[in-house]
């Protein structure tokens, strides 16, 4: 995907642009993978032939499917969305859902149910192993998302037969729906959970882009037969200051009052 720029503010205007279009929710969960995915596009995941549906692709799968606002700006950068498609979001016969969708080309699953996802991953991974592909998997969660069982189910059989292809990236903005994921329930140490399931892991600023790119290119450099688990600390609602470390902007709609002001943090203007 080189080539293409995924500026975090043109992505997060998108995202609002959306948001407000549709009056729909989930903005700041999908403000604090932007960069995550931002890299991930620019540096990382291989389409053939800019083919979302490429037989030889990567495969994202975004299982915090809720953030999916964030990954359709992606495409949106690709050219697999069309403009219009952003204005009547929502709208009555959108193609484009509020959580990820697998009838929409580049969207691997069709997620929201959490964790199911991330065992899905897997098994795209162990399918690109048993076929003796080059093909890499991403499994992107939050980490409230990582109270679900299924999420240890599938990391026990990813570790099990070294799936070294699979990479899940950890989104940990430290709140979930009904609150700080530490209240709902402890994680600790997320790192240290996924080494002692038998992961190779990292921890990275996951908004600092050239520290994302190190660290993903460190874990596929590495002789480390294990699969990877990269743990990005983010803010949720980043890049606008009332949205951030705010839980209520996981279900808050916009209104045209703090759609100008998100707006403007984000570009410098409430165009």
């Amino acid at each position: 995907m080189s080539g293409k720029a995924f500026e975090a503010k043109t992505l997060r205007k998108t995202v609002l642009d959306m948001a407000y279009a549709g009056s729909t929710v989930h903005i700041g969960c999908a403000f604090s993978i932007i960069e995550l995915l931002a890299v991930l596009y620019r540096n990382h995941l291989r389409y053939p032939d800019d083919n979302p549906l490429a037989v030889g692709r990567d495969y994202l799968v975004l299982s915090k499917g809720h953030g999916v606002m964030a990954q359709y700006a992606c495409m949106r950068e690709l050219g697999w969305l069309e403009d219009a498609v952003f204005a009547r979001y929502f709208s009555d016969g959108s193609d484009l859902k509020g959580l990820s969708d697998s009838r929409i080309p580049g969207l691997e699953v069709t997620s929201g149910s959490l964790g199911h996802g991330f065992s899905v991953g897997v098994g795209l991974a162990m399918g690109a192993k048993l076929r003796h592909t080059d093909q890499r998997t991403y499994a992107l969660v939050g980490d409230g998302e990582i109270n679900e069982g299924p999420i240890w189910e599938g990391a026990l059989f990813a570790a099990h037969h070294q799936l070294r292809n699979f990479m899940v990236i950890i989104d940990q903005n430290g709140f979930q729906a009904m609150g700080r994921t530490e209240e709902v329930l402890r994680l600790g140490s997320v790192q240290s959970k996924f080494e002692s399931f038998g992961f190779e892991a990292l921890t990275v600023d996951g908004h600092d882009e050239a520290a994302i790119d190190c660290a993903i290119t460190q874990l596929w450099e590495s002789d480390c037969r294990a699969p990877k688990a990269l743990i990005a600390k983010t803010v949720k609602g980043k890049g606008v200051h009332f949205m951030e470390h705010n839980n209520t902007w996981h279900y808050t709609r916009l209104d045209p009052t703090t759609y100008a002001q998100a707006l403007f943090e984000v570009t410098g203007s409430t165009q």
